[in-house]
């Protein structure tokens, strides 16, 4: 079964069409890029898929889940079943790594505190952050902040984690290691979503990328989407847009 099947679908923003015709699958396992220009409608589809901006029309189905017209009460085992990786991080600065998990574990239902403890323990190895729990947030780079939150993301084993731009704020070096990490984590059975600006990772790393342009999504191969955005750029290298 896809993670992920949207067929011919609409996404609107307070009444305006962002992106129409949607149709793609992302595989279980898979590791896929989400690329476009500023205001294409990147996030949006991706707050679609954890039910945060209502899909119109057609077909959407996340883990089998139909998010058109999905009753409110399915929305939070949706969203369990998804990591988020931010690029601004979204860590709660007046507590430890672990006590940012822990706080985590706890919204999501988990009682046992051994249990949780362990999960802790697992995603923190998982990362290379191992002997980091008892840290600050400040205390930690940049890296090592965005390596945190995607063991958050990982917490609940989900089969699928959505990445908004989770190199946008960290140097190049830095960078390529969260691409790593994300492309271990597919490797290993999850699914994974990475949106970004940098198509040199694009190019460094290949895979499958769907490209946002003139409210429609377009399955490229990693070449092809290459240079369809340097020709983009060429045409309008400056945009006022705001994302949405």
């Amino acid at each position: 079964m896809s993670i992920i099947k949207y067929n011919d679908v609409e996404i609107l923003r307070k009444e305006l069409v962002v992106l129409k015709h949607v149709s793609f699958t992302i595989e279980p396992g898979e590791f896929c890029y989400l690329i476009g220009r500023v205001g294409s409608g990147k996030s949006s589809l991706m707050k679609s898929m954890y039910a945060e901006i209502p899909v119109f029309n057609g077909s959407a189905e996340v883990m089998g889940r139909q998010l058109v017209g999905i009753p409110r009460r399915e929305i939070p085992m949706l969203r369990r079943e998804i990591g988020i990786v931010f690029q601004d991080f979204q860590l709660l600065t007046d507590r430890t790594v672990y006590d940012n998990l822990h706080f985590v574990l706890e919204a999501t239902g988990w009682k046992s505190r051994d249990e949780m403890d362990d999960r802790i323990e697992q995603v923190l190895r998982q990362v290379g952050m191992g002997n980091k729990s008892y840290k600050m947030p400040h205390e930690l780079s940049g890296g090592e902040q965005q390596r945190i939150v995607i063991a958050r993301a990982l917490l609940n084993k989900p089969k699928l984690i959505l990445a908004d731009e989770p190199t946008g704020n960290l140097d190049p070096d830095t960078g390529q290691q969260i691409v790593d990490h994300l492309r271990r984590i597919a490797a290993d059975g999850t699914a994974v979503l990475m949106a970004t600006h940098n198509m040199q990772l694009v190019e460094q790393y290949p895979a499958r990328v769907l490209r946002c342009a003139n409210k429609q999504l377009v399955v490229s191969d990693p070449v092809c989407a290459v240079e369809e955005a340097a020709a983009a750029d060429s045409d309008d290298p400056v945009s006022g847009e705001t994302e949405n």
